[in-house]
């Protein structure tokens, strides 16, 4: 009786989580259509299939892409590890370019396997790269550290002890941003009209104006 049990609940074992056996056996389906959409810096994306087996669709069907095997959100830079991209160098997807690819069902939905340029070329891949990566998008910007004057880091991420105080403008040493005569010759400001203002209300206030005309 006993064993019988054990060998009744060893067969209750399986659960939800293990993966299902119409999925493992799920044969690999031959696709063709354009790259919908690729995030570079997630390596995912989505495919529109217009031609299935060789036969086109009434409308286009949603194939999910992902530049490596299995899930995960590593970014596609080297060629370490199995690609399902056909490509050398940074892995990615062109929106737009014309792909062929192998897929399969699973619970997720459409999923591609392997994907090429037509008749198996490489893939052109996205010209677009992850951000973050490139500091020249900081000197675009005129971002620069307080402290050296460094263009490639803020104050925060100086490695430097703290310097002199400058003038941003100029760097100079000798006085702040607000005295700065560089600054003052390239954006000219009000700064004369007031006093040219102030001479004349005062000429025409002068107590002694009325004595001088006749």
């Amino acid at each position: 009786m006993l064993l019988g049990g054990c060998a009744k609940a060893g067969e209750e074992e399986p659960s939800g989580d293990s993966p299902r056996p119409d999925e493992e056996s799920q044969p690999l389906l031959h696709g063709a259509g354009i790259c919908k959409w690729f995030n570079v810096r997630m390596g995912f994306g989505f495919l529109s299939m217009t031609t299935k087996e060789g036969i086109a669709l009434d409308s286009p069907v949603d194939v999910f892409v992902h530049q490596v095997s299995g899930e995960g959100t590593r970014e596609a830079e080297s060629s370490d590890g199995e690609s399902k991209l056909h490509m050398e160098g940074f892995r990615s997807l062109k929106e737009g370019e014309a792909v062929e690819f192998t897929f399969k069902k699973s619970s997720k939905g459409l999923e591609s396997i392997r994907v090429t340029g037509p008749g198996g070329v490489f893939c052109i891949g996205s010209e677009r790269r992850p951000k973050g990566k490139n500091l020249q998008k900081r000197r675009s910007k005129g971002d620069r550290c307080y402290n050296c004057g460094g263009l490639d880091h803020h104050a925060k991420e100086c490695k430097l002890p703290p310097q002199p105080k400058k003038c941003h403008f100029c760097q100079s040493i000798a006085h702040m941003v607000a005295n700065c005569p560089i600054k003052t010759q390239q954006s000219p400001s009000s700064q004369g009209k007031p006093t040219y203002f102030r001479e004349e209300e005062e000429m025409h206030s002068s107590p002694f104006l009325p004595e001088t005309r006749e």
